[in-house]
């Protein structure tokens, strides 16, 4: 009886350290980086095109970074440090349904007026690099977002990629859509 009463409590907590694996990675609370079986997959590319001019577009982008964030965007990125081309910031995503809060660590560096660049310190997988380039493009601005992601221990790690990725890229292509529409706004005020 004793022993059974023993695989249960052993089996209970190890259902629990899964658990608190899996939220941890979810979150980016409990990065993983082993730098052993790494694979690496694109994200992207996104192209947007926007009706304003490619310094509001840039001006838009970097707001949150360099200028006085809203009230949305502070609950959505936190400056963490800042120099002159770059900084380093916490970006907070709701997943799981608005359930739980993913929270990255990026480094953002700036080159006015054609890129952001997006470096992964802390998240849900070792690695992401991501590059928003703008050009002019007509009588407005094209912004084309493009990445790679990469995660550790071969096949369990491609799996993992293949849940973050879709999410990731939600996430961006959400962000696309509010710079689009707040660059043509301020384009469009007199």
């Amino acid at each position: 009886m004793v022993r059974i009463g023993a695989l249960v409590a052993g089996a209970v907590m190890a259902g629990g350290a899964v658990a608190a694996g899996y939220l941890g990675l979810v979150t980016g609370a409990l990065p993983l980086d082993v730098r052993a079986g790494r694979r690496t997959r694109a994200l992207g590319p996104r192209t947007v095109d926007i009706a304003a001019p490619r310094t509001v577009v840039f001006d838009v982008v970097t707001q949150p970074y360099l200028g006085r964030a809203t009230r949305a965007m502070r609950e959505k990125v936190t400056v963490l440090e800042r120099g002159t081309d770059m900084v380093l910031a916490a970006h907070r995503t709701p997943v799981a349904g608005g359930r739980l809060t993913a929270t990255t660590v990026e480094t953002v560096r700036f080159a006015r007026p054609d890129r952001i660049d997006f470096r992964l310190v802390r998240g849900p997988v070792p690695a992401v690099t991501e590059t928003f380039t703008l050009t002019e493009y007509g009588p407005g601005t094209r912004l084309v977002y493009a990445g790679e992601l990469a995660t550790d221990l071969w096949g369990a790690g491609q799996w993992w990629g293949g849940l973050v990725a879709p999410r990731w890229e939600a996430a961006v292509t959400a962000t696309l859509a509010a710079v689009r529409q707040e660059a043509e706004r301020r384009a469009a005020a007199p």
